[in-house]
């Protein structure tokens, strides 16, 4: 027998915002219908009214609710998504009046997590922002859900289905939270034995969708997913990297950012975000392409502060430079590389960059070693690069290149140190 059913794969979505001089509502709404399209909607419009503050009871004005209600009703629009956070009462009169499903910003990148989440872990913080999120939210989402009022069959088993639904919210966070905890431990500890073995980290971090997995790809055969999609990675990916110098270090992508990232997120994903505060190094890529660079720039080092990443050393990675060849043109400020992971232009340069960036674990150094140590010897020529050997009369004397604690180690046979 056929089956009739049919899901709907795409739903039709307008966009509404307002515009109170907060933020730049023009570029805000734009990045918004780059989120809607991210979950699988398509946009049939946006409306942004200019307004002083949104209205407490249905976000836009009486005029504009009517708009929507008729631009919704002519082009058989599905779901109305408001570039802010809305509030219980506002949903419901929005829906009300359009008869049509209203989500806000927060939701929508929340489900967009919910569908981009891989590990574990990552489910985890997903599902912990959406309870966090949901919580206060409860009341005033209709009368179903609530008998409030006290008196009789308002307590015990006969508590209301709002508070058994925050009773079993708040277990259930605590439950995932405590899960949260185990798996930040066990981090953290992998993180100690890393910094224990002297392996050394670079953190990619950025706005979403800028290439950061496409760089990652590019120098290290990663195989991460590719997609122009924002949010294509949400999981931490490590890869070893080797440098030019012959210094093996860990690399790691993380999670993309956006402008106004919801705390809920900022807080779920502070472990994984945290990765950048383990690291050694921090690549801070932008897309140069994009009109909104700086911007981008500044939403990445406003969160690596609020991190605790101040002082860490940050090259600014400038990418997709062969969609803009002018821009390799421009002068860059502070330690700073124009890059195309998608060409691989710039790779080298970005190379070095890292590698002058990283504390110096190795030096030159002259020794003059006894022939009584001969085994000291034979350990720079296995662990060292040797330029030189000489016997003289005191001992072998050799210049090589060989890591500073083991230069350290043996600092009684050291002539001389070169930078």
């Amino acid at each position: 027998m056929e089956n009739t059913a049919f899901e709907k794969e795409t739903e039709k979505a307008l966009l509404i915002s307002v515009d109170t001089g907060e933020f730049d509502a023009g570029v805000s709404i734009n990045e918004l219908a780059e989120l809607a399209d991210t979950a699988g909607a398509e946009v049939a419009g946006m409306m942004v009214q200019k307004k002083d503050s949104p209205s407490a009871a249905t976000f836009v004005g009486s005029g504009r609710l009517y708009e929507i209600m008729q631009f919704c009703k002519n082009n058989e629009v599905d779901i109305i998504i408001a570039d802010s956070e809305l509030t219980p009462v506002q949903v419901r009169n929005i829906e009300d009046a359009a008869d049509v499903k209203v989500v806000d910003r927060t939701t929508l990148i929340l489900d967009i997590f919910a569908k981009r989440a891989r590990s574990a872990e990552g489910k985890i913080q997903v599902e912990l922002a959406q309870l966090k999120y949901s919580l206060p939210r409860l009341s005033g989402q209709g009368k179903s859900l609530s008998r409030l009022g006290g008196g009789i069959g308002t307590r015990g088993p006969g508590e209301t289905k709002l508070e058994s639904d925050r009773r079993h919210i708040r277990r259930r966070i605590q439950y995932l939270n405590e899960n949260l905890d185990k798996i930040e431990k066990r981090r953290q500890a992998m993180h100690q034995r890393r910094q224990k073995n002297g392996v050394e980290a670079i953190a990619i971090v950025g706005y979403t969708n800028v290439g950061k997995s496409t760089l990652m790809n590019r120098l290290t055969d990663a195989g991460v997913l590719e997609e122009n999609k924002l949010f294509a990675t949400l999981d931490p990916t490590a890869r070893k990297l080797t440098l030019p110098d012959g210094r093996q270090v860990m690399l790691v992508d993380t999670v993309g950012l956006v402008r106004r990232l919801p705390h809920q997120l900022v807080d779920a994903f502070r472990s994984t975000l945290e990765e950048a505060l383990w690291a050694d190094v921090i690549l801070n890529v932008c897309d140069a392409s994009s009109e909104e660079c700086s911007e981008h720039v500044k939403v990445t080092n406003d969160l690596l502060s609020s991190l605790g990443c101040d002082g860490k050393p940050v090259i600014n990675v400038l990418n997709k430079c062969d969609l803009v060849p002018d821009v390799l043109h421009y002068p860059l400020i502070g330690r700073s590389v124009h890059i195309s992971a998608a060409t691989g232009l710039g790779m080298e340069k970005l190379l070095a960059e890292i590698t002058k960036a990283l504390p110096k674990q190795r030096q030159k150094v002259k020794l003059l070693i006894p022939f009584s140590h001969s085994k000291i010897a034979n350990e720079i020529r296995d662990y060292g690069i040797v330029e030189s050997e000489e016997y003289t009369e005191q001992g072998l004397e050799i210049t090589a290149v060989a890591d500073i604690s083991y230069i350290n180690k043996i600092k009684e046979f050291v002539i001389s140190l070169t930078d």
